[in-house]
C-alpha cells in the first residue's frame, strides 16, 4: 500500500514540493521502524516452560478468577505481556496497574489495587494455567 502511494505521488512530478510524496515517505519510515522493533522483539522472544512456574500464584500466563467486592460479581483476567494485552478479551498486561496488583497473589487473598480511576477490591477465587 505504501509502495502504491509512493508510485502515485511520484507520478505527480516534482518531488521537492510534493506533500503526498513526503507523507508516503514518512509512512514508509514509520513502517520500517515498526518492522525493526518487531524483529528485535522476535529475536529476544523466549518460550516459557510453565511446568516450572508456581501454579498457586498469579503469574504471567495465569488466568485469575476474582470476586469483585465492590460490585459483587465474578471477573476473570489472564495476565500477559504488554504486546499481548487486549482488554476486550480480558487479557491484562503484567505492566498495567491491575496486572502489577494481581501478580504473586494466591487463592483466598483479598486485594486492594490502586488504579487511576480509584481502588479495585478483589478476592482471588481460582487460578488456572
Amino acid at each position: 500500500e505504501i509502495a502504491k502511494d509512493l508510485e502515485k505521488a511520484r507520478a505527480h512530478g516534482d518531488l521537492r514540493e510534493n506533500a503526498e510524496y513526503d507523507a508516503a515517505k514518512n509512512a514508509q519510515a514509520l513502517n520500517e521502524k515498526r518492522i525493526y522493533e518487531l524483529s528485535g522483539k522476535l529475536h529476544r522472544i523466549e518460550i516459557l516452560d510453565d511446568t516450572h512456574i508456581d501454579k498457586n500464584k498469579i503469574l504471567l500466563g495465569a488466568t485469575a478468577t476474582l470476586h469483585d467486592l465492590e460490585y459483587d460479581e465474578e471477573v476473570q483476567y489472564m495476565l500477559v505481556s504488554s504486546e499481548e494485552a487486549d482488554y476486550q478479551q480480558n487479557k491484562i498486561s503484567v505492566d498495567s496497574p491491575l496486572g502489577k496488583g494481581l501478580l504473586g497473589h494466591q487463592v483466598g487473598d483479598e486485594l486492594q489495587i490502586p488504579v487511576p480511576a480509584g481502588t479495585l477490591r478483589y478476592k482471588v477465587l481460582k487460578i488456572q494455567r
